[in-house]
């Protein structure tokens, strides 16, 4: 089936949004001249799969279930917000807090990615293939992000049951977060999310885990203290 194509130079932010909803599940769209515009794609709850020709503005496939979305560009902050299930690949480099709150589905983006990637990730997978910035993994409650090249400050700061993979250098790890030997295991899961990603310059032998040490868990500043 050929797919139906969309100009934006043509069609609102919304009146896009409300054509992709009414699409037959399992359908393919292109979009054309997206222009960086904001919140497309975003509420799809069925199987589509969508590709933007040219970049995209913030919250770009925000609360979808089931989508597939390409965008042939960079992606502005919260691609994939509250994701929970399909994928989103980003050809470009993509802004702050890419996959914030995602519950699931698979999030790629083939440049860089700005700060707090994967903040308050809830289940959903992350991949970067380059370098991203400081606060990833602000306190991410499970999930996994792979990292192809450097990571910048306060890795996995209150970090609970997620896990991160980092291939390149790490500029400090936050509250709570340490690195953890690499299992038999986590090779698997690395080698399996490069293919998916498509990333070949990650040599899953040699990447770094970054985990959560458990100890803030329970509160107990306080514990000793008196009145």
């Amino acid at each position: 089936m050929e797919p139906t194509i969309f100009d934006c130079e043509q069609l609102t932010v919304r009146e896009l949004n409300v054509a992709l909803r009414a699409l037959p599940e399992g359908s393919s769209a292109v979009v054309l001249h997206p222009k960086g515009r904001h919140n497309m794609a975003v509420g799809m709850i069925k199987h589509l799969d969508i590709t933007f020709e040219g970049s995209v503005g913030h919250y770009v496939g925000g609360l979808c279930d089931g989508v597939n979305i390409k965008v042939n560009g960079f992606c502005g902050w919260a691609g994939g917000e509250n994701l929970m299930s399909g994928t989103i690949r980003v050809t470009g480099n993509a802004s702050e807090r890419v996959g914030a709150s995602a519950h699931g589905g698979t999030i790629i983006v083939e440049g860089d990615a700005s700060t707090r990637v994967g903040i308050s990730l809830k289940g959903g997978t992350v991949a970067v293939a380059g370098d991203i910035g400081d606060f990833a993994m602000f306190m991410a409650q499970a999930g996994v992000l792979l990292v192809g090249g450097n990571i910048g400050e306060a890795l996995g700061d209150s970090l609970y049951e997620a896990i991160v993979y980092v291939a390149g250098s790490v500029k400090s790890l936050g509250a709570d977060a340490r690195y953890e030997d690499m299992t038999a295991s986590d090779v698997a899961t690395v080698s399996n999310l490069c293919a998916v990603a498509g990333f070949t310059h990650i040599n899953p032998n040699n990447v770094k885990r970054v985990a959560s040490a458990k100890q803030l868990y329970n509160f107990d500043a306080l514990k000793a203290q008196k009145y």
